[in-house]
């Protein structure tokens, strides 16, 4: 069993960094509700997450401080103020938000959470409220100009906590002291490496499928590989892929996706189910009656297909822990962002149980996992792509001719990017079709046509991204293209949108 951190969360919208960076030190962590039914024994060290709460709320999210003793605690932001509060600390309300860039003023020599941190370091301020005073038995570890409890330490255990946040870019030596409350305080040596992985998945994998055979929907993208290929080296040719053609996928997709599985070894089916997702989405708009729809009826397509393979019992799935973060509310006070079709168990009369083997990790980990695991790089620098497909690039109801407008749209976008050497630099991109026209003049004529807005992020594993700064040039060019080549195009827009506070998908 790999060391194990865990990372309670109060709904910062920082928390999923954290996890990030103790991820990032090869020390394997878990993000669970502040409020949760947690076994603690599982765990070497805690973490307690930042908030948009204030400690003075009536229903300020707590913990029980008692439980943790035991535990090694680094308490970030919120979470800091609430150890101090707890305690018989004095937490004031700011007379100003403290927001931003801040510099180390003082750093306590010869403590091993500061081994490596320099005077003047920069730090990210996030908070409302301010430690004024710390309990008996705590003492001022660093401070700076305007924070003088910028960091503070129990006296009689390995309990720390910070104001500022270690987890944020712009906290420049962040990282270091991460790694000094994991090593230095906790002991800790860093087992969660691709290799322990994917030895630890499939030892688990064998034992929990035994001699069962599994299906296992297939798009081609990273996620659904890397889980094919671990379940392959699991169970072999008893995993049965699919490849669905949901009526959403882009141009020559069907195509493409079933000869790059040619190789592999794996046993994969194309299914043309265009029509039944077509009429399962016919006159809804909600982003969300858009996914649940998909959802249903990729379960309808593979309750069909299953029941011509009466041995498979279990239904694999690609899901990855941003999957997990984003449609289940794991913070109390959080919402969900969006549900997931990977997400949220099968219906009843559907008699697969499912097996998620990437479940634990973000999408940058699955990318080295895959790499350690042998799948070409084709499959492996493929841009995200949403599994409902361009269903929510079309803003409002969907119909067959605006997802053959918008592939023809996203086809020239993608090929320019490739054509042009950009799509290496580029996260994920894509083209959406908002529900609105404008006037334009085409030749001597008026005309009232769709708008097209192009997207294209950088960013490491999604949970954060910033929009990409692509060459005007090639821009001009790509809207040239777009507006002369597709009929029904007179305007083209660039997002510059970054996450947050935006999503990357428009829905």
């Amino acid at each position: 069993m790999h060391e194990q951190v865990l990372i309670l969360d109060f709904g910062s919208q920082y928390t999923q960094l954290i996890a990030r960076r103790v991820r990032e030190l090869h020390v394997y962590c878990e993000i669970h509700p502040y409020n949760a039914d947690i076994q603690l024994d599982r765990y070497q060290a805690v973490i307690l997450s930042g908030s948009p709460h204030s400690v003075h709320d009536v229903d300020a999210p707590q913990v029980d401080f008692k439980a943790l003793e035991q535990k090694p605690v680094l308490a970030v932001c919120y979470g800091a103020q609430l150890m101090a509060s707890h305690f018989g600390g004095k937490v004031i309300r700011s007379a100003t938000r403290e927001y931003g860039r801040a510099k180390l003023s003082a750093v306590q020599m010869g403590e091993p959470m500061n081994e490596g941190i320099s005077l003047g370091s920069q730090v990210w301020m996030s908070h409302g409220d301010s430690i004024a005073e710390l309990p008996s038995g705590y003492e001022i570890s660093l401070s700076t100009d305007q924070v003088p409890i910028a960091g503070f330490k129990a006296l009689d255990r390995n309990w720390f906590g910070i104001q500022f946040h270690p987890e944020v870019y712009h906290t420049t030596e962040g990282k270091v002291l991460m790694s000094n409350f994991l090593f230095k305080v906790c002991g800790l040596t860093g087992d969660w490496t691709p290799d322990a992985f994917i030895d630890q998945s499939v030892h688990e994998l064998k034992e929990m499928l035994g001699n069962d055979e599994v299906i296992l929907g297939l798009s081609g993208g990273v996620d659904s590989s890397v889980a094919a290929m671990l379940l392959h080296r699991a169970i072999g040719p008893r995993l049965h892929g699919i490849f669905v053609d949901n009526g959403l996928l882009r141009k020559y997709e069907y195509e493409e996706v079933l000869e790059s599985y040619k190789g592999l070894g794996l046993n994969v089916k194309g299914v043309n189910s265009r029509q039944a997702f077509y009429d399962a989405l016919k006159g809804l708009q909600d982003p969300e009656l858009k996914r649940k729809a998909i959802g249903k009826t990729f379960i309808d397509v593979f309750d069909h297909e299953s029941k011509a393979m009466p041995e498979v019992s279990w239904l694999g799935q690609g899901t990855i822990y941003p999957d997990v973060i984003e449609s289940v509310s794991v913070n109390g006070p959080s919402q969900t962002i969006k549900s997931h079709h990977n997400v949220g168990g099968l219906p009843d009369y559907m008699k697969l149980k499912v097996v998620e083997p990437l479940r634990s990790l973000f999408k940058d980990e699955v990318r080295v996992v895959g790499k350690n695991l042998g799948l070409p790089d084709h499959i492996l620098d493929r841009h995200p792509f949403p599994g409902p497909g361009l269903a929510i690039r079309i803003l409002g109801d969907i119909t067959e001719e605006k997802v053959q407008l918008l592939q023809e749209v996203d086809h020239i976008f993608i090929s320019s990017l490739k054509n042009q050497g950009l799509y290496n630099e580029v996260w994920q991109a894509g083209a959406i079709l908002l529900p609105v026209n404008s006037v334009g003049v085409m030749g001597d004529e008026r005309t009232y046509e769709k708008v097209i807005a192009l997207r294209a992020v950088t960013s490491t594993d999604g949970m954060t991204a910033d929009w990409c700064h692509l060459p005007y040039e090639f821009l001009a060019q790509v809207s040239n293209d777009i507006i002369n080549k597709v009929k029904g195009v007179n305007r083209v827009v660039y997002d510059i949108s970054s996450k947050p506070p935006a999503t990357i998908e428009w829905e």
